[in-house]
C-alpha cells in the first residue's frame, strides 16, 4: 500500500476512534455519576410526562445520541474505509467524502435517537421506568426481547443486514458523485442499519438504559453480525432464540 494511502487510511481510522471512544468515555462519565452522586444531587428525568421540560428532553436526548455514535460507528467502520478507498481510487478527496459519508450516516442514528428520547418520556409517565432509568415492569422487558427475537427471524433484517455486510457490493449499486452523492449514501447506510438493529437498540429500554454492559454487548453483536460472511445467517438467528427465550423467562 502506498505511504501516501496508508496516511490518510490511518487519518480516518483516528478520527473515528477518537469520536468513539470520546463517546464512550461520557456514557462512563455520566455512569459513573449516577453510580456515586447522591439522589439529591442527581438530575433524573421526571415521572409525569407533564413535568418534562425542554432541559429533561435535552439531556436525554443527549444521552441517546452518544449512545448510538458509541454502540453504532464501531460497525460502520468498515463500510467507511471501503468508502474512502474507492473514493481514492477515482481521484476524489476521500477525506472530505469520508467526513461527509460518516456524518450523514451518524446523523440518521441522531435523527434516531429523537424516537427513543420520545419513547422513554412516555415510559417515564407509564411507570415502565424508575427514575434512575431502570426497567420497572417485566412484563414490558419481555415483550421487547419476544419482539427483538422474533425481528432477528424477519426476512427484513435479513435485507438489511445483507446490505451491511457488503460494502463494496452497496458502493458499487448505491454509488453517487459529489458532495451531495457522499451526503446521499451516508443517509442511505444509515437508514439500512436503523432497518437491521432498530430492535436491538429498544432492548437497553429492557434492561435499563444507562447499563454500560448491555451498551457494550448490543455494540458486539451488531459488530458481529456486520462483519460475517453475506451467507452467515446461523448468529443472528442464534441471537433471536436467545432473546426469545429471554423474553419468555421473564413471563414465566
Amino acid at each position: 500500500m502506498p505511504l501516501t494511502m496508508l496516511k490518510q487510511q490511518l487519518i480516518i481510522w483516528l478520527t473515528l476512534l477518537a469520536v468513539i471512544g470520546a463517546a464512550w468515555l461520557y456514557l462512563f462519565y455520566q455512569y459513573e455519576r449516577m453510580a456515586t452522586l447522591p439522589m439529591s444531587e442527581m438530575w433524573m428525568p421526571p415521572a409525569a410526562t407533564s413535568d418534562w421540560q425542554w432541559q429533561d428532553f435535552w439531556w436525554v436526548y443527549l444521552m441517546w445520541a452518544v449512545m448510538m455514535a458509541a454502540m453504532m460507528l464501531p460497525s460502520a467502520i468498515p463500510m467507511i474505509l471501503a468508502y474512502a478507498r474507492i473514493c481514492r481510487q477515482r481521484k476524489l478527496n476521500d477525506r472530505l467524502s469520508s467526513a461527509l459519508f460518516s456524518t450523514a450516516y451518524l446523523l440518521i442514528w441522531l435523527l434516531f435517537s429523537i424516537a427513543l428520547t420520545l419513547l422513554q418520556w412516555q415510559m417515564h409517565g407509564l411507570h415502565f421506568l424508575s427514575p434512575m432509568m431502570d426497567n420497572r415492569n417485566e412484563t414490558m422487558a419481555a415483550v421487547i426481547f419476544i419482539a427483538a427475537g422474533i425481528y432477528q427471524w424477519m426476512p427484513v433484517k435479513d435485507f438489511f443486514l445483507q446490505n451491511c455486510r457488503s460494502p463494496v457490493g452497496f458502493l458499487l449499486t448505491e454509488w453517487r458523485e459529489g458532495t451531495i452523492g457522499s451526503i446521499r449514501m451516508g443517509f442511505k447506510h444509515g437508514s439500512m442499519c436503523v432497518g437491521c438493529c432498530w430492535a436491538q437498540m429498544m432492548i437497553m429500554f429492557a434492561v435499563g438504559v444507562m447499563n454500560l454492559w448491555a451498551m457494550a454487548l448490543i455494540a458486539a453483536l451488531v459488530l458481529v453480525e456486520k462483519i460475517l460472511p453475506r451467507y452467515q445467517q446461523s448468529f443472528s438467528q442464534a441471537i433471536g432464540v436467545v432473546f426469545l427465550g429471554w423474553g419468555i423467562w421473564l413471563l414465566l
